[in-house]
């Protein structure tokens, strides 16, 4: 394994990590769309308010790592993607400032505004970041220069639909396990009344872009078989999208979430798994493809940021762990909660 490799893999560690971390925060926004109640809302907003910037962190950290390692990969995604980058930046900066100000006006329009602003900036992103891995999957239109060719309507394909509908739908299923954590009573019931026919939607939309996958995207594939890393991973992916609903069933929560984790993870592992040393495939033509040895920082870089990423990623791990412990626990509304 070569510095190359250890970068690919890192950074798909940060995208697990955040996958998983803002995956379930934005699930639980999009659910805040369908509370019946005030009090449902606030229960929402402060199931994840200890811990929704600090799971923003690991996208932050990502982009830092693609800029830093693949600069020219940086370059070429946030380009191509630039009118949807600002538009998932703005669902986010809405996201975040609805709930500091939903509770400063003691009306309740002023409320929906914000709930509303609260509900669309977590399902737009959610959406968004499943098109724009769809698109990375599928190839981009890049010229022998690495310059993106295409424009934004050249993003919203069936398959990056597809993808990004699948996203909605695993995230907001993860949300939903979240939230039956920290809920109890009839708002966890009705939270768990959705677990099925979300976890349905999830695999039947897997399905469809597995199978559209062969036809859209052949070269993820190719050698796939006899590669060790791609059973377990498929194992990891096929047991632990089974163990979610039998877990929920038993009430065993805690376990269902931490199956719908591994899901995410073995999801986005197989996906790497097909597009390694590919970041980005080149649409049409493969050869002018983004790969981690054509599109990497120099050796001293690789190697000085590899050292950073050794000394800074543990105490990140370690503060992740520390502020979930330390908000365990059902939530509870006080005069000073959200």
């Amino acid at each position: 394994m070569d510095l190359h490799m250890i970068w690919f893999l890192l950074v798909s560690v940060l995208l697990i990590g955040y996958a998983i971390l803002d995956g379930f925060d934005l699930g639980v926004g999009v659910l805040h769309l369908f509370a019946k109640s005030e009090e449902e809302r606030r229960v929402h907003i402060n199931a994840i308010g200890p811990v929704w910037d600090g799971n923003e962190v690991w996208l932050l950290t990502a982009g830092g790592a693609l800029f830093a390692a693949f600069p020219v990969v940086y370059a070429t995604v946030f380009s191509g993607f630039y009118l949807a980058l600002i538009l998932l930046l703005c669902a986010l900066i809405f996201r975040a400032v609805s709930m500091e100000f939903r509770g400063k006006v003691d009306s309740p329009g002023w409320r929906r505004l914000w709930d509303w602003a609260f509900g669309l900036g977590s399902l737009l992103p959610a959406l968004l970041l499943g098109v724009a891995f769809g698109n990375l999957l599928r190839g981009i239109p890049l010229d022998m220069e690495h310059n993106f060719t295409g424009t934004f309507l050249t993003l919203l394909n069936p398959y990056a639909l597809l993808v990004g509908i699948l996203s909605l739908v695993l995230f907001t299923m993860h949300g939903a396990l979240y939230l039956a954590i920290k809920t109890e009573g009839d708002l966890k019931a009705r939270v768990k009344k959705l677990l099925s026919p979300l976890w349905i939607a999830m695999i039947v939309l897997y399905v469809l872009a597995t199978l559209a996958t062969v036809f859209v995207s052949p070269f993820l594939l190719e050698g796939m078989l006899g590669k060790p890393l791609f059973w377990m991973l498929f194992v990891a992916l096929l047991g632990s999208a089974l163990w979610i609903p039998s877990a929920a069933k038993a009430g065993k929560d805690g376990r269902a979430f931490l199956a719908s984790s591994i899901t995410i993870a073995s999801m986005i592992g197989l996906s790497a798994l097909g597009l390694f040393p590919r970041l980005v495939p080149a649409r049409g033509d493969l050869k002018y493809s983004l790969t981690a040895y054509n599109a990497s920082s120099s050796e001293t870089t690789l190697t000085t940021m590899l050292v950073i990423a050794l000394i800074g990623m543990p105490l990140v791990i370690a503060y992740t762990i520390f502020i979930y412990r330390a908000f365990r626990g059902k939530v509870t509304i006080t005069p000073d909660s959200y």
